[in-house]
């Protein structure tokens, strides 16, 4: 294979970091971005890891689309592409990370924020919660600086200082025993918050006020931050080095229609997917369950994620559209859901203390726990040739849910058995069905490449009249 030349690209990019989860850190990353775009940057952002939600919120402030990177799930080489991809030179990047600068699942903590600060030689602005402590902060950021991976931590954010005397204190500790500044102390505010649910943050859907919080964190960091300051840091990252490739999306002629079910309840997409989709030749409608009476007329169908307990009374009222999904179902339409999905197409959900009919595509109830049953990465490997896997293919993902199947028939097929993780059954996950594939797993299309172009063939197929049945 001939080998590609290779360039610098000086994309000027920032990570927004924290010692430890619900440090703030989004909500700085929100201001920041609200501040850059008033003042007529272009901004562009990315989320470390396999959240939905954060980049939603992104995406509302920089009015751009809002990329995720996820070493576990794309690859180290995964992540750097669709950073060079979607990064400009002429815009600002901003990467939030997740979690804890350190925390990772490697030991070694390459896929950890600190390590995908490293692949993308950016530095980090680290948001540190300051409640109950003071000079003993400084303690905090030397042990962030010393771990490995060394990331470059370039400054630091106090967020939720109680006074003046407590940030004096933790500024004088970390600028003199850490070598590095502190760019802004944020106060406490009880009135400045997004909603936390069992997922994480709520919606952007689902907040009335989202474009009033954005507006409110850009006006508090503009008050309490070196707003000149952080931006210069964005430039002082140095130069990547791209393989000299064709960076812009190549999309094939729509030979086949897709529908892909998009509204609050099921709002859970990486664009890589639906993209990759598109480059395969297919075009793509979209179905609101909530709404819609009836299908649009289509080759195959897309479940996605979301929060569907909290529309189960519209989704199960809206008896027209499970009939129809559960009539395509029935022709061999190639169908695939993931988790919020897999719930519709369950006979019944049983939640807080009410049964909702619904698709009756799969032959079992769903039943919530008041824990996770599956919280974290999932590592599967399929068990079966069909038409959406080979036997012997590995497939990474991720699971959030806190439902499982129960009164199940003990007829259902599966895919997948779990190496690690919950899947569906706490041993196999994939619930297939003719040509439908239902998981509690979120895969990324960059870290399993061949999904998209199985899906539309799949699509042309049914299209054509073919009737290829998943056994």
């Amino acid at each position: 294979m001939e080998e590609l030349p290779v360039k610098a690209v000086n994309v000027p990019r920032l990570m927004i970091s924290a010692a430890y989860k619900s440090s703030g850190k989004t909500l700085v990353s929100l201001g920041i971005i609200s501040n850059l775009v008033q003042g007529g940057e272009s901004v562009r952002s990315f989320k470390k890891g396999p959240d939905y939600i954060d980049p939603m919120w992104h995406r509302l402030a920089t009015g751009n689309e809002c990329r995720n990177l996820d070493p576990f799930l794309m690859g180290s080489d995964g992540c750097l592409d669709s950073f060079l991809r979607n990064s400009d030179v002429k815009s600002l990047s901003l990467i939030e990370g997740n979690h804890g600068l350190h925390d990772g699942m490697s030991i070694d903590g390459s896929d950890s924020s600190a390590g995908l600060s490293l692949l993308l030689k950016s530095p980090v602005l680290l948001v540190v919660d300051s409640r109950k402590m003071n000079r003993g902060v400084a303690a905090l950021v030397m042990g962030m600086q010393s771990m490995s991976p060394k990331a470059h931590i370039a400054g630091v954010i106090l967020n939720q200082v109680r006074g003046s005397r407590q940030e004096e204190k933790q500024r004088k500790a970390i600028e003199q025993y850490c070598g590095i500044p502190v760019l802004g102390a944020i106060p406490a505010d009880k009135e400045l918050v997004i909603t936390e649910r069992q997922l994480g943050l709520t919606t952007v859907g689902e907040s009335s006020d989202a474009e009033t919080v954005i507006r409110s964190a850009g006006q508090r960091v503009a008050g309490y931050c070196d707003m000149q300051t952080v931006r210069s840091l964005f430039f002082t990252a140095p130069s990547l080095e791209e393989h000299c490739r064709q960076r812009g999306r190549v999309q094939a002629e729509p030979s086949v229609t897709i529908g892909v079910f998009r509204d609050p309840a099921f709002c859970f997409y990486y664009p890589e997917n639906l993209e990759a989709l598109e480059e395969k030749g297919a075009r793509l409608v979209f179905v609101n369950a909530l709404e819609d009476s009836c299908l649009p007329e289509v080759d195959g169908l897309y479940l996605g994620g979301g929060f569907p307990e909290s529309f189960f009374g519209e989704l199960s009222g809206n008896q027209t559209l499970l009939q129809e999904v559960r009539d395509r179902a029935a022709s061999g339409i190639p169908l695939y859901a993931e988790c919020g999905g897999l719930i519709y197409l369950s006979r019944k959900a049983l939640y807080a203390g009410r049964s909702y009919p619904l698709a009756d595509v799969l032959p079992f109830d769903i039943g919530f726990q008041s824990r996770p049953v599956g919280h974290g990465y999932l590592d599967l490997i399929s068990s079966r040739d069909s038409p959406w896997f080979a036997r012997g293919e590995r497939v990474k993902a991720h699971e959030f849910h806190y439902s499982k199947p129960v009164r199940a028939d003990g007829k259902s097929i599966y895919q997948f058995d779990v190496l690690w993780g919950y899947g569906v059954t706490g041993k196999r996950d994939g619930a297939l069905n003719k040509n439908l594939l239902a998981s509690f797993a979120h895969l990324h299309a960059i870290g399993n490449p061949g999904w998209a172009g199985k899906f539309v063939s799949l699509a042309s197929e049914y299209k054509a009249g073919g009737r290829v049945l998943a056994t």
